[in-house]
């Protein structure tokens, strides 16, 4: 989440009243689409040297399941990873994201965390038999658990992985092009425009927990805004879809 708000200056939100959509009033008793959610917040390579940057790299590569009944956090996957363009991280981005250059340099490169990730998510499948199909317009009925991803904005996975793997020729999972911008959705639903991670917490009455620019953290305070907002009524939908996965 890093470079999605490099120079933000975070400071102290006053808490507001905010009403749900009427549409969408009464709607927590009623089944979500999907039964679980996976919550991914990147963190890159970032710097205020005052130049533009297009070959940010993912440094943190964390994920969260959280099941949408309970609104527990049954699984996590989380990875430190070497950045090849810029191997050295800046001084700003340590600082920012709390990331220390030794960690890095005992993470993996980009394919071989998406290798894990993978077999994270083939593990995850098998046990708790989760499928994942973006086109969703009624709850699952079957045995089979349906899952989509959820990010904070769509930097993570239309813009910050993507453009990555085209710069290095990776294949990208393919269940990777469709996610659930919870930050549209927050906007939507509450028919206000977040604060931020931080501020949207806030805002329906929940306090950060640990620390912000932490991929991990920012991953699970995510999920804990989507358990909220699936309690007080919203329906949660696949807002981003690409086309297709680049070869």
């Amino acid at each position: 989440m890093a470079t999605k708000r490099l120079a933000r200056q975070l400071g102290l939100i006053r808490r507001k009243s905010i009403t749900p959509a009427s549409e969408n009033l009464g709607r927590s008793k009623s089944k979500q689409l999907y039964d679980y959610l996976i919550v991914i917040d990147f963190e890159s390579t970032c710097w205020n040297d005052g130049k533009h940057h297009n070959n940010q790299e993912i440094i943190e590569f964390p994920a969260v399941l959280l099941n949408t009944s309970t609104g527990e956090i049954e699984s996590e996957f989380h990875a430190y990873v070497q950045p090849q363009e810029h191997p050295v991280l800046s001084e700003f981005c340590m600082e920012l994201t709390g990331i220390k250059q030794a960690q890095i340099d005992e993470g993996v490169p980009l394919k071989i965390c998406l290798s894990q990730f993978c077999k994270w998510i083939h593990k995850i499948q098998q046990e708790k038999k989760i499928v994942f199909t973006p086109g969703v317009s009624d709850p699952s009925t079957s045995e089979v658990k349906l899952c989509a991803f959820v990010t904070w904005s769509d930097w993570d996975l239309g813009v910050c992985l993507e453009y990555e793997c085209k710069r290095k020729q990776l294949l990208k999972p393919v269940f990777l092009n469709s996610w659930i911008d919870l930050r549209a959705t927050y906007k939507l639903f509450y028919r206000r425009k977040p604060k931020g991670l931080s501020g949207a917490l806030q805002e329906v009455g929940i306090e950060f927990s640990g620390r912000e620019h932490s991929g991990l953290d920012d991953s699970r305070n995510t999920a804990l805004l989507a358990w909220k907002m699936i309690r007080d009524g919203c329906l949660m939908k696949i807002t981003r879809c690409l086309k297709q996965t680049w070869k």
